[in-house]
């Protein structure tokens, strides 16, 4: 058996996984490996997989598997799976830091004190009574919400596939969560039914112009509705980590407006989270290897 780590992994993992078996980094065996480990980066189409003829199992560091076809991946009978557990953490510190530090005008302050301003009369707001609109209610929404709740904000949460949550109150539908929400935290895989879904059409039911925070996925915003909505003050300011391209393109409109904190997708990529994306890919292996599926 061939394990091929096609993506940035915790520098550690290769010689973890030798209990297994081979292990190479180079993708250009592709043909030869029998499991193939993946973050964001690798895109597993239908050709990347009729490449690898002996491919068995993919195993996504992370959360989001829209970088794989998975019906392609069932049709050849090939196990393809996620590591659900071990990013929620990381990604729930980074959407919190970036709600936090827009109320808190922390990115304002240090640009401004580093041209030698002392901008003191520059009023701040509080997280406190506020109303935090979750997206999503998994893992990592989750952990936003124990965050929020510390903070003495009020969570609504919409999750279609959620009907009830003791840190948050569910909602039936995006639109009334996003309502009367002060803030609004984007934690949804890319779906048919989740592609776009901040647009136009829900900025228009937002009465408050949120701060609008996506850790998700990018192709959930439609980023020119997004700018014109910032444009206009329907919301705020807009945190993403995630864009409809990565890496995110010199034509892309949010960058036509200054209300903006943006980040390169590194939600993921603390050093404990990969260590525990590196621990649950060697349990994922251990458990199929003893159930005689790969």
């Amino acid at each position: 058996m061939l394990i091929l780590i096609s993506d940035a992994f915790d520098k550690s993992l290769p010689d973890k996984l030798k209990a297994f078996s081979e292990v190479t980094e180079d993708v250009s065996r592709l043909a030869e490996a029998d499991v193939v480990l993946v973050r964001s980066k690798t895109k597993c189409t239908k050709e990347y997989i009729d490449s690898a003829k002996n491919l068995k199992l993919i195993i996504r560091g992370g959360v989001g598997m829209d970088n794989i076809d998975r019906e392609y991946c069932k049709e050849k009978g090939i196990i393809a799976v996620n590591t659900p557990k071990s990013s929620a953490i990381a990604v729930a510190e980074l959407a919190f830091a970036l709600m936090i530090s827009v109320p808190n005008k922390i990115v304002y302050f240090d640009n401004t004190m580093k041209k030698g301003e002392w901008n003191k009369k520059t009023k701040r707001t509080e997280l406190y009574g506020k109303r935090l609109a979750l997206l999503g209610m998994g893992n990592i929404a989750r952990k936003v919400a124990e965050r929020a709740r510390a903070f003495g904000m009020d969570v609504v949460a919409y999750d279609k596939y959620v009907e009830k949550s003791d840190l948050a109150k569910m909602v039936s539908s995006p639109e009334e969560a996003v309502s009367e929400a002060d803030y609004i935290s984007m934690h949804l895989p890319l779906t048919d039914e989740t592609a776009g879904i901040m647009n136009a059409s829900l900025i228009s039911h937002m009465k408050k112009a949120p701060v609008i925070i996506n850790t998700g996925r990018g192709k959930c915003v439609v980023e020119r509705d997004m700018a014109d909505a910032l444009k206009s003050g329907a919301v705020s300011h807009f945190c993403t980590d995630v864009y409809s391209v990565e890496p995110m393109e010199g034509d892309n409109p949010l960058l036509e407006c200054d209300n903006i904190t943006l980040t390169p997708h590194v939600g993921a990529n603390s050093v404990e989270n990969l260590l525990r994306i590196g621990d649950e890919v060697i349990e994922t292996i251990d458990g199929l290897i003893k159930e005689g599926k790969i």
